[in-house]
């Protein structure tokens, strides 16, 4: 494709794109974001080329790999457009059974469809899925329809139309303004009005600007913006050219983790070709403005998804927040004025300048627009990434979407905000789900992880796991997180491990109050939420902790029993072998028996149970 100079040739090009497209023609999407690569999906899309070839179909019918679809665990998937056929888990030899039933003579494969879990319904359509059909996918509804290697796919699909928009119906404070309208906060965590932070960077002191993309997502269990790059990141390249326009810079960057390779290598690509097209560089569409993007691998450390910090790693030194008193807007990266935002915050503003602030504004509650895409995972039937409006209840996203708990579990709470945020109870379900009703709960949006725990998660054990993780990663440079979360940690250790003595609880909650109020940056400030929310929450099962040296969940070793019921137990001899130290006895069909002192509590034998014997006190 040649440079493309204004407008009105880039209207042109995505028509020509457009017109030579057949859309009645069969194609077959195969998700190849990097959950169901990791399901095999390469292969299955090298055995779909080959029998494509085989059979000569390659006029009739188009091969597309996209990014992730979002209902990551039931990869392998394929979609079968234009009737949006859906099947889930397709094997290395489904490729010739689909081809040769569905394609050529379009019957349905009953076996490749999904079963909703809660009705034993089986699917056809994609959209009639339980899992997508409650969702509104602004974003993630690209993915699909994109193979994020080949350019004319976004452009087919609207692609810098709101960038020529911009540049050439809009002043830079006219867009500013527009972001400011549509009230987008930011989806990285702290939930800060985006135009309000790119207002600021425009009207600081000085000729030199940057513009950053935050891709170090580093939440255990998140992976949204990872997603988003991978699967479409012109989208991204988008927002942050329509971003500098607004703020005055001519330089960008995408801050991205090196432990996201595909996400690397797409948006990689996808700066090439926009440079190759004229959409990055100098003149863009003709005009006087000019800017570029580079990419900087980060090393995988947490803290670095703090502003300062991040700025510290591009510019090659350690990666330790400062003081907040300074602001990015006015001394950020190389102490030039910055704007910052993650990637789904960059996503979003396409999508604003495109359809306009008040379409923005009528998705969401009054405080929290658009939509929210959340990584559900944990205790639940239908993991994967869920793109909702904001407002949304816990409940609906848990049970209508997620499909509830398994094995007919109950549910006890939901971890939202990633490791710094809280945890949410089973009376709190179906409270909203925006920026300011989870603060008001003691949790946080934060960039949109969701754990779901059953009745066997301990509450105190989850707390201690959430601040260890918090512990490994804090820079170490301010006391209070440094020494405040290692000392929380060891109370949490005594108390799980049976050692715990009354006044814990207490000195855990001024602690965590302490914590917060003095930490240098976010990762310390919010450090003690998980411990906080618990105690809010389930302070009883603290108090069996150290009280009665109980683990209610039955999950802390040191607290907890096994043994097998005399009434209940078929000597079916199934716990026998799944015990790694030969501590069960029985010959079968009679009582079988553990014996306490070889017994490691690995709970091997309550999970395979299947006459609920097992017991644990």
């Amino acid at each position: 494709m040649e440079k493309i100079t204004s407008p009105d040739q880039l209207k042109a090009l995505q028509d020509s794109i457009v017109a030579k497209r057949d859309p009645d023609k069969t194609c077959i999407t195969i998700c190849a974001g990097t959950g169901c690569l990791a399901y095999g999906t390469q292969q299955l899309i090298d055995s779909f080329r080959e029998e494509i070839g085989k059979r000569d179909l390659e006029d009739v019918v188009d091969l597309r790999t996209s990014g992730c679809h979002g209902f990551c665990e039931r990869g392998p998937i394929v979609v079968i457009n234009p009737r949006k056929i859906f099947y889930q888990k397709v094997g290395l030899d489904d490729a010739a059974e689909i081809l040769e039933k569905t394609v050529c003579e379009g019957e349905i494969i009953d076996r490749l469809l999904y079963v909703e879990p809660l009705t034993g319904e089986k699917v056809t359509c994609e959209d009639e899925v339980s899992f997508y059909k409650k969702q509104m996918r602004l974003l993630l509804a690209q993915n699909p329809e994109i193979d994020p290697k080949n350019m004319e796919d976004y452009m087919a699909n609207g692609g810098y139309r709101a960038l020529a928009k911009a540049l050439s119906t809009m002043a830079p404070e006219a867009v500013i303004q527009e972001i400011i309208d549509a009230n987008l906060r930011g989806r990285g965590g702290g939930g800060f009005p985006a135009g309000w932070k790119w207002d600021a960077t425009r009207k600081a002191e000085g000729d030199i600007k940057y513009v950053i993309c935050n891709a170090d997502e580093g939440d255990p269990g998140a992976y949204m913006d990872r997603s988003l790059l991978e699967g479409n990141p012109h989208a991204i390249l988008e927002g942050m050219l329509i971003g500098a326009y607004a703020i005055g810079s001519t330089q960008g960057y995408i801050y991205v983790r090196n432990e996201y390779p595909l996400a690397v290598t797409n948006a990689a690509l996808a700066i090439n070709n926009a440079r190759e097209l004229g959409l990055l560089g100098d003149n863009i569409l003709g005009t006087d403005f000019c800017f570029d993007i580079k990419i900087i691998r980060g090393g995988g450390a947490f803290v670095c998804g703090e502003s300062s910090a991040l700025f510290a790693s591009i510019e090659g030194r350690s990666g330790e927040p400062r003081a907040k008193y300074v602001h990015a807007t006015d001394r950020g990266l190389y102490d030039k004025p910055t704007t910052l935002n993650n990637v789904e915050t960059w996503a979003n503003v396409p999508l604003i300048i495109d359809r306009g602030s008040a379409w923005y504004q009528s998705i969401g509650t009054e405080g929290s627009k658009g939509t929210k895409i959340f990584a559900l995972v944990g205790k639940i039937n239908n993991t994967g990434l869920v793109e909702v409006p904001m407002g949304t209840t816990l409940r609906e996203i848990i049970y209508e979407i997620g499909g509830g708990i398994p094995n007919k579990r109950e549910f006890k709470a939901v971890q939202t905000g990633g490791p710094s945020g809280g945890c949410i109870p089973k009376e709190h379900l179906d409270s909203p789900v925006d920026f300011d009703e989870l603060t008001k709960l003691g949790s946080m949006m934060g960039s949109g992880g969701m754990i779901v725990m059953d009745d066997r998660n301990c509450m105190v054990d989850v707390a201690r796991y959430f601040l260890s993780f918090l512990e490994e990663e804090s820079c170490g440079k301010c006391t209070p997180c440094r020494e405040g979360v290692h000392r929380m940690r060891l109370i949490l250790d005594r108390i799980t491990e049976g050692r715990g003595h009354e006044g814990d609880i207490e000195t855990l909650e001024w602690m965590g109050e302490a914590i917060a109020d003095g930490s240098l940056c976010a990762l310390g400030g919010s450090a003690p939420s998980p411990v906080l929310s618990t105690i809010r929450y389930f302070r009883e099962e603290y108090e069996a902790h150290i009280k009665d040296k109980r683990c209610p969940a039955g999950v802390c070793k040191a607290l907890i029993t096994y043994t097998i019921d005399a009434d209940a137990c078929t000597g079916c001899r199934l716990c026998v072998k799944p015990c790694p130290v030969q501590a069960i006895s029985g010959e079968k069909k009679k009582l079988h028996v553990i014996d306490q002192e070889k017994c490691i509590q690995c709970g091997a034998c309550f999970e395979v149970c299947n006459d609920d014997a097992v017991r644990v006190s």
